[in-house]
């Protein structure tokens, strides 16, 4: 297959163009592209560069209002409600950050709860940006259903993402960021795009069966991580992540991936902690021991090194996609 090198400039001005001619506002355009480019260049494809031909899709039929502006109201001293306001869920969580940021350090904890809103792309984008600020950050997010109740065969929860995230003094923060899915619904996608089939234990088809064909899986329903104990997880996500933000649950939430039908309506719950007040002063220090003790066995790493690595590269050399791809994104900055 046939390569195209991109500087993240590069790729990042596409992506804005493309969401441009299908009905989005500029600063919305500039949020999602952000998002969408840092994905790729941490090497998550199945949130980066692979999802622009849905949004844009999505944003040229209305299932997504591409020219939303959130609303923000303050529903008490430490707690937000945020109204997405069917639009891309980059701009709301975008002010969920920046409010959190200033409250958390002063009220110990804050959260923000985020509703009419959209797929929220690579989890840990947004509560890193949170230890960037010296927080703590924990999110929440329900997706479209996939998975289904543990001993049933319908979808009625999403993959859910979590993601947490960790200031460290000196270093990258740490960044946990995992579906609750045996592996994100958008590796899926994109081994449907590449037309190449999936590993056997990750889906099952619409009848209940086990599927190496990415388009039946996508038809069908993802399995949770963890069996039973994942499945009681992926339904307190839901909890907080819908029922907490008042959204749509995933058995009522309109696919990520096409451009027709309600917009999905989904939730986010974002928290923010400042840990040094909780900790006395000592969370820094007592944090790096444990990650110290952890480091120190042969054969262990930290969550996010190879996403860190890989966004290192991608810095300096660019990302690389096939030609197919750039063609049908470059395709999009001129059609609408």
């Amino acid at each position: 297959m046939t390569e195209k090198r991109l500087s993240l400039e590069k790729a990042h001005l596409i992506c804005v163009n493309a969401l441009r001619a299908h009905n989005t506002s500029d600063s919305n355009a500039a949020l999602v592209a952000k998002a969408l480019v840092a994905a790729e260049a941490d090497g998550l494809r199945g949130h980066g560069l692979s999802r622009l031909p849905s949004y844009c899709a999505q944003a040229a039929s209305g299932k997504v209002n591409g020219q939303a502006q959130p609303t923000s109201t303050r529903v008490a001293d430490a707690a937000l409600r945020i109204d997405a306001r069917n639009g891309f869920a980059y701009p709301a969580l975008a002010i969920a950050v920046d409010i959190l940021g200033g409250m958390a350090p002063k009220t110990g904890i804050a959260v923000a709860a985020v509703t009419h809103s959209h797929h929220c792309g690579a989890a840990g984008y947004h509560v890193e940006a949170l230890a960037q600020k010296g927080l703590i950050g924990l999110l929440f997010a329900n997706t479209p259903k996939a998975i289904a109740p543990w001993g049933g065969g319908q979808g009625v929860f999403g993959t859910n993402p979590i993601a947490f995230t960790a200031p460290r003094k000196g270093h990258n923060p740490l960044v946990i960021d995992l579906s609750l899915s045996k592996v994100a619904r958008g590796k899926i996608m994109v081994a449907e795009q590449e037309a190449n089939p999936i590993p056997e234990g990750w889906a099952l088809d619409a009848h209940g069966k086990p599927t190496t064909d990415p388009k039946a899986a996508m038809a069908g329903t993802m399995l949770p991580m963890g069996d039973a104990k994942g499945a009681a997880l992926v339904l307190m996500v839901e909890v907080f992540a819908a029922a907490l933000t008042a959204a749509h649950f995933g058995f009522e939430a309109s696919s990520f991936f096409t451009a027709e039908g309600e917009p999905p309506g989904v939730g986010q719950l974002l928290i923010a902690i400042a840990p040094m007040p909780l900790s006395g002063d000592a969370f820094n220090e007592r944090l790096e021991v444990l990650l110290t003790a952890i480091l120190k066995q042969e054969n262990t790493r930290l969550p996010g090194d190879r996403r860190l690595r890989l966004r290192q590269m991608a810095r300096k050399n660019g990302i690389v996609i096939g030609e197919q791809q750039y063609d049908q994104l470059v395709a999009l900055c001129q059609s609408a």
